[in-house]
């Protein structure tokens, strides 16, 4: 591959100096890559909910595998980018594939087990003392503790940390926020991705700030709006939630204009035809072409080329995309069972962390010993009790859905709890 001028000693630059083993013949971006593929945290994503939560169906798609789509369509923009004549980008000067490839496959690193519910639960949980927001995690895994074993991060790239950062507002800077926020003790991690530079006045903390995002992140984002969009969809027409008669009742019920209208019926014929799977992956290279890039300037641009650019897509692929979100979300989403589904993931997580935070109190001294022993050492070293809620946070957000499901049942279902339950 020919030298590429894109990225410069500033991008692959990384928080503590790495040492390079002799005779290493990947790059920065190919170590960033690996180190994510060879991690638990990326294992744990093959049982955490996308839309269904595990073991609901067979045919289901879980984070770890939305992860794989992502990042082949986020491969797959970059090679498209190259190719378009007026793209800016040359044979020596282009997106690095493997370092968007690395970003898509991390961006869900830090979700919770049951999904947005998961997240909403420990979100809840956590007010007060420094709250829980997934991007935020996925920063958290990749620079303190994606090696539980010593509690340490990869030592990320700065490219690889500003593309999984979607969000640069700290919590205290919009308290009231629900998501899309850093913790604040993150303050570190995204002075360096900035060079340490202050944001300029018009990006206010909240939308403004969070949609300053390099380009990769944009082209991760995409992405990840184009897998979502279209493979929820066909997870929910499968799984019978979206069928030919509730989608020809939601689109009568819902003022659609001519474009939206020949899109719903393109869907139904799908369905009519059994061709969803089909028709709906050839979605998947409309929204690749629909990008282009456009040069732009900004508070870094002078530093990198990341953010001197900007993705493009086309309006019209956009306001598809965000229809077939609205439906998935309102009759998938929204259906009773999966809100049931939810209401069920809410009460485990909340009874959970309620009595690992109460065991390991300082006021309780049962003794009883409920984590595993690096777990409880790292308690021990804690130095308050909101130190103790982010680490049994941690703890409960790296379970799987069926992690979950077999600790709640271990220490509150009376019927459960042999031995061969331990594994």
């Amino acid at each position: 591959m020919p030298l590429n001028r894109f990225y410069q000693d500033f991008d692959i630059a990384t928080m503590t100096p790495r040492k390079r083993a002799e005779g290493e013949h990947r790059s920065e971006f190919q170590i960033d890559r690996d180190r994510v593929i060879h991690s638990s945290a990326f294992r744990r994503l093959q049982s955490k909910t996308q839309v269904f939560l595990s073991g609901e169906y067979d045919f289901y798609r879980t984070r770890l595998t939305h992860s794989i789509e992502v990042a082949q369509i986020g491969r797959s923009i970059c090679a498209w980018l190259l190719k378009m004549a007026d793209s800016h980008l040359i044979d020596d000067f282009f997106i690095d594939p493997d370092l968007v490839e690395c970003i898509c496959l991390s961006h869900d690193l830090g979700h919770p087990p049951f999904g947005h519910a998961g997240e909403r639960t420990l979100h809840a949980l956590m007010a007060g003392r420094g709250g829980f927001e997934g991007n935020a995690q996925t920063l958290r895994l990749l620079t303190r503790t994606i090696f539980g074993e010593g509690r340490e991060g990869m030592n990320p790239t700065r490219a690889l940390l500003d593309g999984v950062l979607k969000y640069k507002t700290l919590l205290h800077e919009t308290p009231e926020a629900r998501n899309h926020y850093l913790y604040d003790d993150q303050a570190e991690a995204l002075r360096f991705v900035t060079a340490g530079r202050p944001f300029p006045d018009e990006l206010t903390p909240g939308e403004a700030r969070n949609e300053f995002r390099s380009i990769e992140c944009q082209i991760m984002d995409w992405a990840d709006d184009t897998a979502y969009s279209l493979n929820d969809l066909a997870d929910g027409i499968r799984a019978k939630f979206i069928r030919i008669e509730n989608l020809e009742r939601w689109a009568s019920n819902n003022s659609l204009d001519a474009e939206q209208s020949a899109h719903v019926e393109f869907l139904l014929n799908a369905i009519r035809e059994q061709r969803v799977e089909a028709r709906l992956n050839r979605m998947i290279g409309a929204c690749i072409r629909a990008t282009s890039l456009k040069a732009r300037s900004s508070f870094l641009s002078d530093l990198t080329h990341r953010h001197a650019f900007e993705v493009v897509i086309d309006p019209a692929v956009r306001k598809q995309t965000k229809l077939n979100k609205r439906i998935a979300f309102e009759l998938v989403f929204l259906h009773p069972a999966l809100q049931q589904l939810d209401h069920k993931a809410d009460r485990i997580l909340k009874e959970l962390f309620g009595a690992l935070v109460d065991r390991y109190s300082a006021a309780n001294v049962s003794g009883l010993h409920l984590l595993p022993v690096e777990v409880e050492r790292q308690i021990e070293a804690a130095s308050d009790p909101a130190a103790v809620a982010r680490i049994v946070c941690d703890y409960v957000a790296n379970m799987t859905d069926s992690f979950a499901f077999r600790t709640y049942r271990r220490l509150f279902d009376a019927d459960f709890g042999s031995i061969t339950d331990l594994v």
